[in-house]
């Protein structure tokens, strides 16, 4: 009996000290909950102190210039001057819009409009020219990315934001807006007049670049652009299956969103194309492939420059991070983020950037752009067969008396190439002028041949390239040619950092 109750004392001791260490654990974490919610309280405090006074200093302000400034000024101009100043502290894609803007952008909205057919942003705080559409009335008055606009109608484009650059530029269709454009190398400003005209954009061109290698062009991402793609693939398939595809994303400043997605899941058929974190980073937003769309069966080579935004760098990213596509020219313009439109009421609305766009493998798009796998400088094609090295080989079939190849069907006819060298050599020959060509006019549209392309060329050659190395990696592992895209394990499967979560919602 002696030893049990011992044995109970000793139980009942612990419980009684397990129980104190519990009601000790549970007062301080009380206490630590009541210091933390008294921060929390005094920071709140703080918060709201610091925000009444920065509200009755802006009311200090704005009653000192309404009853001292020089002249008269209204009450509601003072307060959305203010806005705008708040909004301009923020980024380039924030604006507040006033009702004559929120009404330009609602027209802007239903595709009817008319305008010039340039894409603008600001760089070093200066309107830049980012890209002019094909065929548009800023495309044929000659204007090019890059180009500064320091004035419309002789207003400074100094201070300006740019949905009041938009605003001003676009009007109705056969009414004339005067840019003044400053490009390097000229040695002053020109004033360019162009007539505003509907903006009717043709987003896909295609050609055949050589037998079972095609090329199509994408100018934008509007709300036909995955269709036209699908459409100009098949009229490229007509008569023979694709071996490669050279893609074409240069000066294509992007476009809608869902379309990027469309475009993206005619190559890749599974996995995330596009991510976007807003301010809360565990709420992720994502856009994955449409499965049953994709052609997998061709590599296919992309074309990106600075000029390539939004959009088409979504679709780089993603062709690049599933490895679908090797990436060629310069890194990408560097827009990476995603922007909302609010009505405020009274026709007046606030544009607001509210995320960030990543790449499926966790990559931000913002300021770095897509990275291209293999750099490409851009060089003029004329220039360039200019300094090209023309020389005169000697070889077997120039020696007199040699053998001919009685293998050859055609050995013994004149080749086209050779009347054409011999037509070429006799105009150098006679023609003793200088070879001084005129300048060309400065304002003169960019007349784009694909096949002539230096760059396009390249990409044509990196995927004949590939067929070749395809053949050599077959015959040393010594089965058939099984791998048709650029992913060497042959499948396309999802990042590691994918987000769990799936909204529709998300647009540009």
């Amino acid at each position: 009996m002696i030893k049990i109750s011992k044995k109970a004392s000793w139980i009942g001791l612990v419980l009684c000290l397990s129980w104190l260490g519990i009601v000790s654990g549970q007062n301080i974490a009380r206490h630590f909950t009541r210091v933390d919610a008294a921060e929390k309280a005094a920071v709140t405090s703080t918060s709201q102190q610091d925000r009444y006074q920065n509200l009755e200093l802006f009311q200090k302000v704005l009653h000192f210039v309404e009853t001292n400034y020089v002249d008269e000024v209204k009450n509601k101009d003072l307060v959305q001057g203010a806005i705008k100043g708040m909004l301009e502290t923020l980024d380039p894609h924030s604006n507040f819009l006033p009702p004559d803007v929120f009404k330009d952008m609602k027209i802007d909205t239903s595709g009817k409009f008319g305008g010039l057919g340039i894409e603008i942003s600001m760089k070093d705080g200066v309107l830049t020219i980012m890209a002019p559409i094909e065929d548009t009335p800023a495309w044929k008055a000659g204007l090019k990315p890059n180009d500064r606009i320091v004035k419309i109608n002789n207003e400074s484009t100094k201070g300006m934001t740019l949905v009041e650059a938009v605003s001003k530029m676009r009007g109705k269709k056969g009414t004339d807006v005067t840019l003044a454009i400053y490009r390097d190398g000229f040695e002053q400003i020109k004033d360019v007049n162009i007539t505003r005209d509907i903006i009717k954009i043709q987003s896909v061109k295609f050609e055949e670049l050589e037998p079972k290698y095609g090329y199509v062009r994408l100018t934008s991402f509007n709300e036909s652009a995955s269709a036209d793609i699908k459409k100009a693939l098949e009229k490229l398939e007509k008569k023979e299956k694709l071996r490669g595809l050279v893609f074409d994303m240069r000066t294509n400043p992007g476009g809608l969103l869902d379309q990027a997605v469309e475009v993206s899941s005619l190559f890749i058929d599974e996995g995330v194309v596009v991510s976007t974190i807003g301010r809360n980073r565990d709420q992720k937003e994502v856009k994955y492939a449409k499965k049953g769309m994709a052609r997998k069966d061709f590599p296919i080579a992309v074309l990106v420059n600075s000029s390539s935004a939004s959009a088409a760098e979504i679709v780089a990213g993603a062709l690049k991070d599933h490895h679908r596509a090797i990436i060629l020219g310069q890194p990408t313009f560097g827009k990476g983020s995603v922007q909302t439109v609010i009505e405020l009421g009274q026709d007046m609305g606030l544009k607001l950037t509210i995320a960030r766009y990543y790449t499926p493998s966790g990559i931000s798009i913002q300021e770095k752009g897509v990275q291209p796998d293999i750099i490409l400088d851009d060089f003029d094609p004329k220039l360039l067969a200019d300094a090209k090295r023309k020389s005169d080989y000697l070889r077997e079939r120039d020696l007199k008396g040699h053998m001919v190849n009685t293998d050859d069907p055609g050995a013994k006819e004149f080749k086209k190439e050779e009347l054409e060298n011999l037509a070429k050599k006799k105009k150098d020959k006679n023609d003793k002028s200088t070879d001084k060509s005129k300048d060309e006019d400065d304002m003169s549209p960019i007349k784009f041949v694909a096949k002539e392309d230096y760059q396009v060329k390249e990409a044509l050659n990196y995927l004949k390239s590939f067929e070749v190395f395809k053949k050599i990696s077959a015959k040393e592992s010594g089965v058939g040619e099984t791998v048709s895209s650029l992913n060497p394990s042959g499948k396309l499967t999802a990042p590691d950092k994918v987000p769990d979560k799936v909204n529709d919602k998300v647009n540009e």
